[in-house]
Parts: structure tokens; C-alpha cells; sequence
């Protein structure tokens, strides 16, 4: 079965910064969807499907390979 999970990222501002953050995500084992709501400049909201329960720490690393933040808090 598979679940979403919504993760916060700052740093991006276009179309551009979307599709690095989706291409670095689906190379993360067991993910299927990536979907972003962008606000330029702002937090924007990442939901991430997937078949498998993912690592924090992966989509992180997955996203500061794209250039990005994933905030903790």
C-alpha cells in the first residue's frame, strides 16, 4: 500500500527548481510520486508516494543533492 508524506522545502523559486527536486527524489528507492506546491522563495510543500517506508535521511539527502533545504522543524 502506498503512502504520502509531505516534507518542507526552502530554496526553490521556479519550474526549474521543481523538476531537480522531483528527478533527485525519484532516484530514492521506493518512491513513486513526487509532487511539489511551489512558493518561490518561500517554504514550499513536497509530497513524496511511496510503496515502502522512506528514511528521513534519504529524502534529505536526495534533496540537498538537488541544492535544497529540507526543513526539520
Amino acid at each position: 500500500m502506498a503512502t504520502t508524506a509531505t516534507y518542507t522545502v526552502s530554496g526553490m523559486t521556479c519550474g526549474n527548481c521543481v523538476a531537480h527536486v522531483t528527478e533527485e527524489l525519484m532516484d530514492v528507492d521506493g518512491i513513486e510520486k513526487v509532487e511539489v506546491d511551489l512558493v518561490a522563495g518561500g517554504a514550499s510543500a513536497v509530497h513524496v508516494t511511496s510503496a515502502v517506508p522512506l528514511a528521513r535521511e534519504a529524502v534529505a539527502a536526495a534533496i540537498d543533492e538537488a541544492g535544497y533545504t529540507l526543513d526539520f522543524s
